[in-house]
């Protein structure tokens, strides 16, 4: 539940790439990638794309505290080959994020089942049992006293997998509202990047790999 939702505004559009196929975007944090049920939460990447490209439609989503590269077509063609290539996991996502702790290994992978925390949606949780797969992939970047710099790659795509995966293990993403116990007032935002995004062209296809700098 969005109690006081307050989208950033500034940059209204952060426009990576834009050809007549799709558009990239290097998305804020705070800010929603579809609208929400309510009606003070339409604004949205979708609602900001569709007022400039009446056409354009989603393909995937980045947590509305996740910030960095999101790709939406512009066109059905597109659409179709895009939404082929997220379901078949043909693109490759690399996220950097700040955690709490020091990760021990430098590198390994997470594998966790995850399904729905019904009673306290929009929450996940690992559950041995029902879960979907996901599997993440993680390699650290730097070491703090107190956190380590990570960089993630999911292999599958579930909702909030990476902050799920690295809370379980004790390393939860800092300023996680929903999954990390100790919030630090000194951490403004989910400490969580989309940093690159890889995929084939829908109409070329040229594989293209494109990038937003981490802002943290």
């Amino acid at each position: 539940m969005l109690l006081d939702y307050q989208p950033p505004q500034s940059p209204y559009l952060d426009i990576l790439y834009q050809d007549e196929d799709i558009v990239v975007l290097n998305k804020p944090s705070g800010l929603l990638s579809v609208p929400g049920k309510a009606t003070e939460h339409f604004d949205s990447v979708q609602y900001r794309v569709q007022r400039v490209w009446p056409n354009a439609a989603i393909v995937h989503r980045l947590d509305m505290a996740t910030s960095g590269v999101m790709v939406m077509a512009l066109n059905k063609v597109a659409q179709r080959h895009l939404n082929h290539q997220f379901q078949l996991r043909q693109t490759a996502k690399i996220y950097h994020a700040r955690v709490a702790g020091q990760v021990k290994a430098d590198s390994g992978s997470i594998d966790l089942p995850l399904i729905c925390d019904w009673p306290n949606r929009p929450k996940q949780k690992v559950c041995y049992q029902h879960g979907k797969p996901s599997l993440t992939n993680f390699k650290v970047l730097a070491r703090g006293e107190h956190e380590t710099r990570l960089q993630l790659e999911p292999v599958t795509g579930r909702s909030h997998q990476l902050r799920v995966h690295l809370q379980f293990i004790g390393h939860p993403i800092l300023g996680d509202k929903f999954y990390a116990k100790m919030v630090s007032s000194e951490v403004a935002r989910l400490q969580l990047h989309a940093v690159s995004l890889e995929l084939q062209h829908p109409s070329t296809g040229v594989l293209q790999k494109f990038a937003a700098l981490c802002p943290f």
